[in-house]
């Protein structure tokens, strides 16, 4: 256990109907009960109280709970004030607590820490749980819940078992190499070891789509001025968030919109009209534009419509779905651009649904 007794807002800063202050630590209880009256409730009941400062000033009126180690989150003694969320409550409990002997502040990340040195969560779950707050749609919602529940760590454990079952066979045909052993008992252990070299090269692979589902898909519209870029990224955004003119140029900057897309997080990038411009502030716009896009320096824009069009024809869809999303699109990559961008801005003012 950690000598030292930290506290911290649990919730947000932002003014709310509750606040909660949590701490940990061996001088928690102690704090406590300095801290709140009349006497402190049993382990584990929630109770309310009066919650004063140094000279009884009363501070709030609001719930607490303690939990005795090691049954709580930490492993450690926890507390929590349960107040009301207004600033001025908040400060001023924060301060009473500051000025108490043995308290000071959290550091970032510390209760988790603290949780982790004491076996109340492994690496994978704490990394789960960091996700968890941050997720901001379905999907990683989803994925964040799996982890914290365990299941990476118990698909280590068993890679970690197999592999010491494996070791442990091989220094039995080392020790004692004149017993009956199995002549193919080193084929067998072979086998086995590849067959999870290719589990965990499989796992790494589903790790990088893991890596895309948290840090979101980002998507680069290109084309040229007054295409209709900036109409479709309203249009799937269902808001303005782009400035929509006749006059070429309007789009100088990236301008990044984040969408939840089925429940996957998706970074939109409205950029500028890639053409060849004399204006030095549009030629910065479009450097960027092509830098997002990944396309190469030495790529004409031409050819990089041409490499879309092809991987658009790669694209597995019915040909009713190509109809519907894109119409009868035919002729040069670029009328086949046009076309398909008409269809996909008109289609999104009209279907929602075109987001998903």
């Amino acid at each position: 256990m950690a000598e030292q007794t930290i506290f911290a807002l649990a919730t947000g800063r932002m003014r709310a109907g509750v606040a909660i202050i949590r701490l940990s630590g061996p001088g928690a209880v102690a704090a406590l009960a300095k801290m709140t009256r009349p006497p402190l409730p049993e382990p584990r009941r929630v109770a309310r109280r009066r919650i004063v400062g140094d000279d009884e000033e009363l501070l709030d009126e609001g719930l607490i709970v303690w939990f005795r180690a090691p049954c709580s989150v930490t492993g450690e003694d926890v507390v929590e004030f349960h107040l009301h969320g207004g600033r001025g409550v908040v400060d001023a409990v924060l301060e009473a607590l500051a000025r108490v002997p043995g308290l000071r502040v959290a550091e970032p990340g510390e209760f988790t820490r603290r949780a982790v040195i004491n076996g109340k969560l492994d690496l994978t779950s704490a990394e789960g749980l960091a996700d968890l707050v941050a997720a901001e749609t379905a999907a990683q919602r989803r994925q964040a819940l799996c982890q914290m529940d365990g299941a990476l760590a118990r698909l280590y454990d068993g890679w970690r078992e197999r592999l010491l079952r494996a070791m442990a066979r091989l220094e039995v045909a080392i020790d004692f190499s004149d017993e009956d052993i199995p002549d193919d008992l080193q084929r067998q252990v072979a086998q086995e070891l590849s067959g999870l070299a290719n589990e965990i090269a499989c796992h790494l692979e589903s790790g990088r789509r893991g890596q895309r589902i948290r840090d979101g898909i980002e998507i680069a519209v290109v084309g040229r001025p007054n295409a209709g870029k900036s109409t479709l990224v309203n249009a799937l955004a269902q808001r303005e968030v782009a400035i929509v003119s006749p006059r070429p140029g309007t789009t100088r900057d990236i301008i990044e919109v984040p969408l939840d897309v089925g429940g996957f997080p998706v970074i939109l990038c409205d950029m500028a009209g890639v053409h060849d411009t004399q204006d030095e502030i549009e030629a910065e716009g479009v450097k960027r534009a092509w830098a997002r896009a990944e396309i190469q320096g030495n790529e004409s824009y031409a050819d990089f419509e041409a490499r879309v069009a092809e991987m658009l024809d790669l694209v597995q869809l019915t040909p009713f779905a190509k109809r519907k999303a894109f119409g009868e699109i035919h002729g040069t990559p670029g009328r086949r651009f046009k076309r398909a961008g008409r269809h996909a801005t008109r289609y999104g003012r009209a279907y929602p649904g075109i987001r998903a």
